[in-house]
């Protein structure tokens, strides 16, 4: 079996476009797929100025990925209302569901479909409760896990950066193939928007 490192955050919006290649890759059962989130952003209000630069970026991203961003979405981004993003406790709770038996990639996918779709306040905790219950997990249990995993937080995303920096990793999204020992990075975004190509990529790594 193959290992493939991917360093995320779920408020990349870089990432959120090449989900459909991290789904093929979940889909290959030849492969073993290790998710580091790299803590992007501590939670913190998003200025007038900032949110015109991710405006900008998500048509880009939507241009070369074939990514879709729902209207709830543009509007909560264009709006004059407070507009909070936050990499840490949507980490968290993907950490939680992994703690819970559930793949943390259903739950990552989750967590972007709830933000850059809907539109929704992924930096609240009654917000990643609602879409846990969605996937299945348990309340009582989601909510002791949320506390085991805010323990362990700060030190995995620790982890996640001290190996970016190993492996010379630059942002997000970033893949990269563990082969006998050996790192060889993913070019993915030759594949934006190219599924057949990229499961064709796929199959000469087998």
């Amino acid at each position: 079996m193959v290992t493939v490192h991917y360093f995320f955050d779920p408020m990349c919006g870089w990432c959120y476009g090449a989900s459909p290649l991290i789904e093929a890759l979940m889909d290959t059962s030849q492969f073993k797929v290790e998710l580091h989130p790299g803590g992007m952003i501590e939670k913190r209000e998003i200025e007038p100025e900032f949110r015109q630069h991710i405006i900008n970026s998500d048509a880009r991203i939507a241009t070369e990925t074939g990514a879709t961003f729902g209207e709830a979405y543009l509007q909560r981004v264009k709006s004059e209302d407070a507009f909070v993003l936050d990499s840490y406790l949507p980490t968290q709770a993907i950490l939680s569901a992994e703690k819970m038996g559930l793949n943390p990639w259903h739950m990552l996918k989750a967590i972007q479909s709830a933000h850059y779709q809907l539109g929704l306040k992924v930096d609240e905790a009654s917000t990643l409760k609602a879409i846990a219950e969605s996937l299945g997990l348990a309340s009582d249990a989601w909510e002791q896990n949320m506390t085991l995993s805010e323990a362990e937080l700060d030190e995995r995303i620790r982890s996640s950066r001290q190996l970016m920096r190993q492996l010379h990793v630059g942002g997000y999204p970033t893949l990269i193939v563990e082969v006998n020992g050996e790192y060889l990075t993913l070019p993915h975004s030759a594949y934006y928007d190219k599924p057949a190509q990229w499961k064709l990529a796929l199959q000469k790594l087998q």
